[in-house]
């Protein structure tokens, strides 16, 4: 959808998702939404980093939290590839946790600075980041017996009796809403992985 059929859309009232380089180019043009919407979309993100990959305190946490989003906003037009938003954040805050980490203590071994597993994290957080979105696109009722059976834990009975479904239903749907994730997920190009190395 070109940005003139988005802005169409939006002026009928009617909600659109919007691209990573959609987002960030309505950032770049000033809008007051967009910069939010880009909070909201990787906020989850970006915290998941310092208290999962690098161990961060709440307090720790919430302040480079706090200095990522700031510091997006101040060099967004940096960003050479509007699509690369999200890889851009995750060095952003590994650079930032880092720092972090460093200033809280003088004496602390390097190997502790960038916690070992900390790119197996950021790897396990952009996959759960692709599921999720491709997960949005499917209709409601797949995403509703996906989210009962794998999120929830639901056995196949829990499941039938909340859908009203014959239990023996259960599985072929999960097997048809799985194959519908999985085709989603391949034609969607990979986001680009943060630079790592």
């Amino acid at each position: 959808m070109s940005e003139m059929d988005t802005d169409a859309v939006e002026a009928m009232g009617l909600h659109v998702h919007l691209t990573d380089g959609q987002l960030v180019a309505r950032c770049r043009a000033g809008e007051p939404e967009a910069w939010n919407e880009l909070v909201e979309r990787f906020s989850r993100y970006v915290y998941a980093i310092c208290v999962q990959a690098f161990k961060l305190s709440e307090h720790d946490a919430e302040d480079v939290f706090q200095e990522v989003f700031t510091r997006a906003y101040e060099h967004i037009d940096k960003l050479r590839d509007d699509e690369a938003i999200r890889p851009w954040l995750a060095q952003l805050t590994r650079r930032l946790c880092i720092d972090r980490l460093r200033a809280g203590s003088h004496e602390q071994p390097e190997d502790l600075l960038d916690p070992i597993g900390a790119d197996e994290t950021l790897a396990r957080l952009d996959d759960a980041i692709a599921v999720h979105e491709a997960l949005a696109i499917l209709p409601d009722n797949c995403q509703d017996i996906l989210d009962r059976f794998f999120a929830r834990d639901e056995s196949y009975r829990m499941i039938g009796e909340a859908l009203d479904l014959p239990s023996g239903t259960i599985a072929s749907r999960i097997s048809r809403c799985l194959a519908k994730l999985r085709l989603e997920m391949e034609e969607k190009p990979p986001a680009p992985r943060p630079d790592i190395g």
